[in-house]
């Protein structure tokens, strides 16, 4: 296997693992500067306040993307099915 292939690889599944984890961790990182905003303007210092809107966000977010999510994962598994007599020669 050339080291160029490896390197292909390496960079596509970075990539896919990146994105899915953009999509699923902003929605839930705007919600808490959100949250900590109206915490701090009304000096409520609660750490559940901020941790339940949180993963409500999360789950809300996956279950809308879990489509999206794994046909992204389910082509970039056929591709390196497809690409296995690359990697052997």
């Amino acid at each position: 296997m050339d080291h160029a292939v490896i390197i292909d690889l390496f960079n596509r599944a970075l990539m896919l693992g990146l994105i899915i984890v953009a999509v699923l961790v902003v929605p839930a990182l705007i919600t808490g500067v959100i949250i900590s905003v109206l915490q701090a303007a009304t000096q409520i210092n609660e750490q559940t306040l901020s941790l339940v809107p949180r993963l409500l966000v999360m789950f809300l977010t996956f279950f809308i993307t879990a489509p999206w999510i794994f046909a992204r994962l389910t082509d970039f598994s056929e591709g390196l099915i497809r690409d296995i007599p690359r990697f052997i020669s």
